[in-house]
């Protein structure tokens, strides 16, 4: 995303990237059913792209700068250049980012898109659960992340969905992020290998043992790891108010 890579360069010492999936396979089709795909229109009438993921019928979670003046989500997609009979394709009607979100350090990188009407459940589009809000992954655990980033610093992003696993690290390998803040953020990635996410994966999910606990957020300009997620945990609160005010 232009955005994202325009706050990046601010956060970081020689600057950052949006999120995509570089290193890892891609998907079994439909395999990961909460998946959603974001075709944004900026503020500025530009076309951007995120990813997110389906916590009710009518609900996607995904990060807050993937807001736009314009999104439609679509759901049960594996190749989004193709119209895949299992899409299901929804105009969001309305954003709620998080009161609290700064562009820039980008903390509270979170936001809920309430979509016109809610989808249908089928074995392409479900949805995935949220941890409560004590749970804290903690460094070792292995996740996954998934979505239609590039594959490569240089590379186009995928019409096709990818994933990699990805390990949670200890929050000192965070701290070359000057913003970090371990409460609110995951760091996550794999110190000896090019796996994570990169630009176009911004918003999608970190799922560690079915239980979605990040949202991709930023990282660097060259895809080395860490990346930095939002933890989800601490919102919960927040999501259960929106939804329950708000459906």
């Amino acid at each position: 995303m232009q955005a994202l890579l325009f706050l990046m360069a601010l956060l970081l010492p020689s600057g950052a990237g949006a999120e995509e999936i570089i290193g890892g396979v891609e998907s079994i089709p439909h395999s990961r059913p909460y998946m959603a795909h974001l075709d944004i229109i900026t503020e500025r009438g530009l076309k951007d792209s995120c990813g997110g993921f389906l916590i009710t019928r009518q609900f996607v979670l995904t990060a807050a700068h993937c807001r736009g003046r314009e999104i439609t989500v679509t759901l049960g997609a594996h190749d989004v250049s193709k119209r895949e009979y299992t899409q299901q394709k929804i105009k969001v009607e309305k954003q709620f980012i998080h009161k609290n979100y700064n562009f820039l350090p980008n903390l509270h990188d979170i936001m809920l898109l309430k979509l016109e009407k809610q989808v249908e459940l089928t074995p392409a589009v479900d949805v995935v659960p949220l941890p409560s809000p004590s749970d804290f992954i903690h460094p070792g655990t292995l996740c996954w992340t998934a979505g239609w980033g590039r594959t490569g610093v240089k590379d186009p992003t995928s019409d096709t969905l990818r994933e990699v696993a990805l390990r949670i690290m200890d929050e000192e390998a965070c701290k070359i992020y000057r913003h970090y803040d371990n409460n609110f953020q995951v760091c996550v990635g794999l110190s000896t290998r090019l796996q994570t996410a990169y630009t176009g994966d911004s918003g999608g999910p970190l799922l560690c043992a079915g239980v979605v606990h990040g949202i991709v957020s930023y990282g660097h300009p060259d895809a080395t790891p860490p990346a930095v997620f939002t933890r989800i945990a601490p919102y919960v609160p927040w999501i259960n108010t929106v939804l329950r005010e708000s459906s």
